[in-house]
This record gives structure tokens, sequence and C-alpha cells, in this order.
């Protein structure tokens, strides 16, 4: 099962859902099926880390990362790449459809839907509230392992 999270910039709430979901997976002991990885609608922090806040956030929760983690943008070709695009915000899907604009196969969806609330996770860049993220990621990912068939 190949995992694509997608945020704004993947600097914050995306690759805070790679690592969170990477550490679910890993405890299940089901790394061995999963590809996961996150990346950004926007062009706008290519390149960059991941935010320091949302670092210290995840160290605070004991969840490991990749410190080299840089951020990289959407492109079409991960819709073949990837069995699931779970966009973080309703904003996020937006734009993704100007980079990927249909989904025939049903792969795009929004991450608390698998909460059975169809709600956006809140953006910590402008809240300033990383758990409250870390919180619904958490949430969002447990409810995406829980459904699925591996």
């Amino acid at each position: 099962m190949n995992i694509l999270f997608l945020c704004h910039g993947n600097i914050c709430r995306s690759p805070m859902a790679e690592f969170i979901m990477k550490a679910l997976v890993k405890a299940r002991g089901l790394d061995g099926l999963f590809h996961i990885d996150s990346a950004a609608v926007s062009t706008e922090e290519i390149g960059n880390p991941i935010y320091p806040p949302a670092k210290r956030c995840l160290n605070q929760h004991g969840v490991p990362f990749d410190s080299g983690k840089r951020a990289r943008q959407v492109c079409s070709a991960d819709y073949d790449r990837f069995d699931r695009i779970i966009c973080m915000d309703s904003s996020n899907l937006r734009w993704l459809r100007r980079i990927i604009p249909s989904d025939p196969e049903g792969k795009i969806h929004l991450l608390m839907s698998y909460t059975g609330r169809s709600r956006d996770v809140a953006d910590p860049w402008y809240t300033g509230d990383f758990e409250e993220a870390f919180q619904d990621i958490l949430e969002g990912c447990e409810a995406m392992l829980d459904s699925m068939r591996y």
C-alpha cells in the first residue's frame, strides 16, 4: 500500500502525517507492506526541512522522523505511484485538482474523512497549535489504518 500525504507546504502537517503513519505501521509490524511519503500542493517551501515546531511535537510524542526530509511538490505522476493520496484540508484538495484534475480510481481523500467527520486538520502554521494538529493527524491515521485490508 502506497500512501501520499499532502498539505500546503510539506513542512508541517503532511510530514507529521508521514512519520505518524510510519510509526503506527511499524508498531503493528506492517512496515514492509507500506510505502509512505508526503508532499506539498504549493511550491512555496520546496527544499525546506520540516518546520522546527512540528519536529518538536513529533519528538515530544516519541515519533521518529527523518531530519533530512525536504519539502517537494506533488506531481501528476504521483497519481499512478500511490494507492491513496490524503489531503489535510479542503484547500489542499482544491490546489491538488490543478495538478491532478481527476480521480477516476477514487484515491484522493481528506484525512479526517476516515474518522467519520469530513473536516479539515487545522493548520498549525496559522493556529500555532501543533498539538491539536498532531492529535487530529493521529486520529485520522489510526482510523485510515483500521479501515484498510493489507
